[in-house]
């Protein structure tokens, strides 16, 4: 899953996806059938990358690429606007070891409603560049030797004579 460029910012609903930059921030197409353009200032908007969101955990915390995975390979995914109880019990499922004091049920409906957008695009079934590009190493077969040429002598260049005047 590449989770790369997805982006959601602070005050407005939904997810969008960076697709330039000017000199006061960012230009951004938003996910849904409208493909609406925005342009987000870095100084009165935050932007919180897909890549880089956590879920609290027990021990350790629980990226939300994990937590997308789980998800697709769910049976089956509550409505956002189910009650917390419906939605904590399916996130025991998709994330058994969230911290279930800091995890709020608007947490987890905002990222069932993540899921929900992203699910059907094409970079949802991609790798992350990270992965891809180590899956392109290993897969990768070194060349067999061949004959090693022999060292051509190397010319020496002409020494130059200063005349005498």
């Amino acid at each position: 899953m590449n989770l790369k460029g997805l982006v959601a910012v602070s005050g407005k609903p939904g997810l969008y996806k960076i697709i330039g930059q000017n000199k006061s921030g960012f230009v951004l197409e938003s996910l849904d059938e409208q493909k609406a353009k925005l342009i987000v200032n870095l100084t009165t908007a935050k932007l919180a990358s897909l890549e880089d969101i956590t879920v609290f955990g027990d021990d350790d915390d629980i990226k939300l690429a994990t937590i997308f995975e789980n998800m697709k390979s769910s049976a089956s995914i509550p409505d956002p606007k189910a009650d917390g109880t419906t939605l904590r019990k399916y996130f025991r499922e998709v994330a058994p070891n969230h911290d279930e004091e800091r995890v709020y049920a608007s947490d987890m409906k905002k990222i069932i409603t993540w899921f929900s957008l992203i699910k059907d695009l094409p970079l949802f079934t991609e790798n992350p560049e990270g992965e891809a590009e180590a899956a392109q190493s290993e897969a990768a077969v070194e060349p067999e030797p061949t004959a090693v040429e022999e060292a051509k002598p190397v010319k020496k260049a002409a020494k130059k004579t200063k005349k005498a005047e």
